[in-house]
This record gives structure tokens, C-alpha cells and sequence, in this order.
């Protein structure tokens, strides 16, 4: 019976070190990819699909941890549009949209501000800390991180072929970013987490789309990566295939030949922008696929399109 047992055990014992060997060597093909980014700073601007999921959202939190064990320096710069669209609701204010961009009003630019820099930004702290790292929460007013002025956009009628300004109200981009705050962070145990709300030089709280915080920050402070989570798996050519690799002129012609379009048009001007601002490279990955940063980061073909 003694001999019958031990057989019976055997392929589980030879199976479970075939899974302790296989992570090992995962653990080791990694190493070139640790040393290559080894005191490096990667902003991450996080959301979407990878924010709203209770298991994405957990993931993302060990993975951003394990990169601040590994020696990079993360930086967290979060959205929230859902978010605040359901606190909108439960309050009774009628929120309105033009060109994608939240109008954005006295009444309502206030609780943007709650939601993203409050309830949002300290429940991502909160799972990274559970995960094992230490988080601070922050947004664009702590140490005048990110100075706003009031974004101005243009709108062409249809018909007439006249232009008019759109009002968005408390809708903003970045003036100028002074990252002290951050440059005294980075090299710390702290991992910070960004909420996009910035201030303008005579105090007033405007609402700034993530993507343009997360690209802004990143070339002020030079980031050896930047990378905007969506809900797609990348770059998509006219066949739907995904586009590995882009250099600047590639993708500015995918822009002006409108094969890029939607929402996708803005985050392809934020990567832009951010590798002309000196950012080595920004990569547009998909937040639905478990670990994406890990895989983004650490193996040798990464995920998504990477821009540079």
C-alpha cells in the first residue's frame, strides 16, 4: 500500500516542480528588462476597464508594487470619468458633453474634485498599500504640481463651415508642471498617486483630462516610459491589426490619413507631445489583459503600440 501510495504522488511532485522551474526561468528572463530600468521613472496613467474590474484593479496594484521593489519608480496619474458621472446622478446635476471633453461648472467642477482626488485616488492607495507598497495621494494643487489655465477649444459647423469656441467651463490643461514635489518623492519607498485636478495662478480648480496630466508629467521629469492604460488592445491599422511599433512621423500619418479617430485621437496627440518633451518611448497597452504592466515592462516583445 506504502509503494502504491508514493507512485500515486509522484506526478504531482513532478508537476509542481515543473511550475517552480517554469517561474523561475520567467523570474530569470526578466532580469535584462530589471537591469535596463533599474532607478528609471515610468508614469502610468491608470484607468478605464483596469480601474472599474475588482481583480484588474488588484493585479495592477501588486504590479506597480512589484516595480517599486525591482528598483523603477512608478508614478500613478488616475482618471475617473465613470466615477463621477454616478456621484453626478445620485445628486441630481445634469452633466453634459462636448467633443468627449465633461462640461464642466462651478457646481460640478467640485465634485470632480471630491471624486477624483478624494474617494478615487485614496482607493488606489489604499490596494497598493494592502498589496505591500506605500502610497501617497496627491493631485495637481499639492506643491502647485500642475498650474492650469482654461483649455479653449474650437468646434467647425457642419453647415455653415464657421468656427465657434466651445464652453467647457472648469476644464483645463497644464500651464506649467513644477515637479519638486515628485523629484523629492522619487528614490523614497513612496509610490505617488496623481489625481488630475490642477490650479490656476489665481486659485481656481480646473478639471484636466488624465491622459494629459500622465504625458505632461512625464516629459517634465523626463520618464523613461510613459504608459496610458485604455480598453483596446493598442494601435489599430484599417484591417483592426494591432500596430506594434510607431516612430513620430508614422504616427502623425496614421493621424492625418484618419485612420486614427475617436478617442484615440487625443491620446495619440498626448503620445506625441510627450516624446517630443523628451520621454523615450509612451506605449498605448490594453488595461483589460492581467499584468500588462509587468508584461509591458519585462518581457521582450512587450503589449500594445509602443511610440518613440
Amino acid at each position: 500500500m506504502a509503494q502504491d501510495d508514493s507512485d500515486n504522488d509522484k506526478p504531482d511532485a513532478e508537476t509542481s516542480m515543473s511550475n517552480r522551474v517554469r517561474k523561475a526561468s520567467t523570474l530569470s528572463e526578466a532580469l535584462p528588462f530589471m537591469q535596463h530600468y533599474d532607478g528609471a521613472t515610468v508614469v502610468i496613467k491608470y484607468g478605464g476597464h483596469a480601474m472599474g474590474d475588482k481583480q484588474l484593479a488588484h493585479d495592477f496594484a501588486r504590479d506597480v508594487v512589484q516595480l517599486k521593489q525591482t528598483g523603477v519608480n512608478p508614478i500613478i496619474v488616475h482618471g475617473g470619468g465613470p466615477q463621477i458621472g454616478t456621484m453626478l446622478e445620485r445628486l441630481g446635476i445634469k452633466s453634459t458633453f462636448a467633443d468627449g471633453l465633461r462640461v464642466t461648472n462651478r457646481e460640478t467642477v467640485d465634485i470632480v474634485e471630491m471624486v477624483l482626488a478624494g474617494s478615487i485616488n485614496k482607493e488606489i492607495v489604499v490596494a497598493i498599500n494592502k498589496a505591500g507598497g506605500k502610497a501617497a495621494g496627491l493631485c495637481g494643487k499639492d506643491g502647485n504640481l500642475v498650474v492650469a489655465r482654461k483649455l479653449r477649444r474650437t468646434k467647425k459647423d457642419q453647415g455653415s463651415n464657421i468656427e465657434r469656441i466651445l464652453e467647457l467651463g472648469y476644464v483645463g490643461e497644464p500651464e506649467e508642471i513644477n515637479p519638486g514635489i515628485l523629484n523629492a518623492i522619487i528614490g523614497s519607498d513612496i509610490i505617488p498617486v496623481i489625481a488630475p485636478i490642477g490650479v490656476s495662478r489665481d486659485g481656481e480648480t480646473y478639471n484636466i483630462n488624465a491622459d494629459t496630466v500622465a504625458g505632461a508629467l512625464a516629459s517634465a521629469l523626463r520618464a523613461k516610459r510613459l504608459l496610458l492604460l485604455t480598453d483596446v488592445p493598442g494601435i489599430l491599422d484599417n484591417n483592426g491589426t494591432l500596430i506594434a511599433e510607431l516612430d513620430l512621423d508614422q504616427a502623425r500619418e496614421l493621424q492625418h490619413d484618419g485612420i486614427i479617430s475617436g478617442g484615440m485621437v487625443p491620446k495619440l496627440e498626448t503620445c506625441i507631445r510627450a516624446v517630443e518633451g523628451g520621454v523615450e518611448a509612451v506605449v498605448i497597452l490594453d488595461g483589460r489583459v492581467s499584468h500588462s504592466v509587468l508584461l509591458e515592462i519585462y518581457t521582450e516583445h512587450g503589449v500594445g503600440t509602443l511610440i518613440s
